[in-house]
């Protein structure tokens, strides 16, 4: 079982499939010991990122995005993930 930073690391290795330009993730598991989900060691992640690919799309399609790049990472090793996905501010 990979440890919290190998599991950070692979996150971000595949979250920058979407070319992200500000992307920060938080190993939150400790935040939830004893919570059923940590059992077997499954972590709970917190992640921000910002990606021009998410211009114009809706919160729920950037999150698929997410999703469908980190499917295969959930329940095991990522129980839970709360996700912030953002576009950049565009100046007009």
């Amino acid at each position: 079982m990979p440890d919290t930073t190998d599991r950070i690391a692979l996150i971000r290795t595949r979250l920058a499939a979407l070319e992200p330009t500000a992307l920060d993730i938080r190993d939150d598991s400790h935040l939830h010991a004893g919570h059923a989900g940590a059992q077997g060691g499954a972590g709970h992640y917190h992640v921000r990122i910002v990606a021009s690919r998410f211009a114009g799309l809706t919160p729920v399609a950037r999150h698929r995005l997410v999703y469908d790049l980190l499917q295969d990472l959930i329940p095991h090793p990522i129980h839970a993930l709360a996700l912030d996905a953002q576009a950049p501010l565009t100046n007009s």
